[in-house]
């Protein structure tokens, strides 16, 4: 006896459908997963198997899968439908323009953590200094330090995280882009050697309450690392230690620019002015939520 299809089988259909209909019979099985911007999601998975930029599909709405591409598509739409996060499914993520590797080993880089490079960015391009050192804690996939590296490849840029499957991810970014990058293995400032003396510390840090992870959407809570999202008891275990540790290494006129948890921008203020530095801004996202904050001693 046969066994009966699955729903994600029925979705992705059998040979002689159109690009048009599995986009449609896929979007409706992946929104009745509770799955958002579900028809961008599978347009997106659907250009992966196709290996064309997703766009071309809309030039393409008549053309038919052969079964080996279905086949895949199933597997990939089933795996959405279960809330594996399509970056993982992917396997790639675009940040700042640049294309990076992610694997369930990294926190997926998120759009306001550009806006964390963007400010580094335009500091960096402030400096005259020939011998610029950057600090990029908890760097996970690399992001924030491949960003910066390829940016100003003359900076010595040094990259710390806890997790050593992370910076396996990490350097295989930097190599997938040339960034000249010295990596660390520490939970903390303290427990590294780099050089004493950096012109800017950038941060995006755990900073997710404890208590609130089980609150998170399936694709966060079930599928991202949870060392990468816990900051403590208050969201805020990360920036005290970053208050009182960067400090030390700190070259004169050096900034240190952290990414804020929703809800964090008063606590983060208080605890780095009760450290000794000051507070230059606390700038936005997109959603207009108190997002980077930038400070100096």
């Amino acid at each position: 006896m046969n066994r009966p299809a699955t729903a994600a089988e029925n979705a992705v259909a059998q040979a002689n459908v159109t690009v048009l209909e599995l986009i449609k019979r896929s979007s409706e099985y992946l929104e009745k997963k509770g799955v958002d911007s579900a028809r961008l999601q599978v347009e997106l998975l659907l250009a992966h198997v196709l290996k064309m930029p997703r766009l071309n599909l809309y030039l393409d709405f008549e053309r038919q899968l052969s079964e080996q591409q279905l086949e895949t598509l199933r597997n990939l739409v089933k795996r959405r439908g279960e809330r594996e996060p399509l970056q993982y499914i992917i396997g790639t993520v675009s940040f700042c323009g640049l294309e990076l590797t992610v694997t369930p080993a990294v926190l997926i880089p998120r759009p306001e953590t550009e806006l964390l490079v963007e400010q580094a960015w335009k500091f960096l391009a402030s400096r005259t200094d020939e011998e610029l050192k950057v600090l990029d804690f908890a760097t996970g996939s690399g992001c924030v330090a491949v960003a910066i590296s390829t940016k100003f490849p003359v900076a010595e840029v040094h990259a710390i995280d806890v997790s050593g499957p992370a910076l396996e991810i990490a350097r295989a970014n930097a190599d997938r882009h040339n960034a000249r990058i010295f990596f660390h293995q520490a939970a903390c400032l303290a427990q590294i050697a780099a050089p004493p003396h950096m012109d800017l510390i950038v941060s995006n840090p755990p900073y997710i309450a404890t208590a609130q992870i089980a609150t998170l959407e399936p694709e966060v809570r079930d599928h991202e690392p949870a060392a990468a999202l816990d900051g403590g008891a208050d969201g805020l275990e990360f920036y005290r230690m970053l208050a009182e540790q960067a400090a030390p290494r700190m070259a004169p006129g050096g900034k240190l620019m952290l990414e804020l948890g929703y809800g964090h921008a008063e606590g983060a203020r208080a605890i780095l002015a009760g450290e000794g530095w000051r507070i230059e801004t606390v700038l936005p996202d997109y959603s207009s939520v108190p997002r980077i904050l930038i400070a100096h001693r």
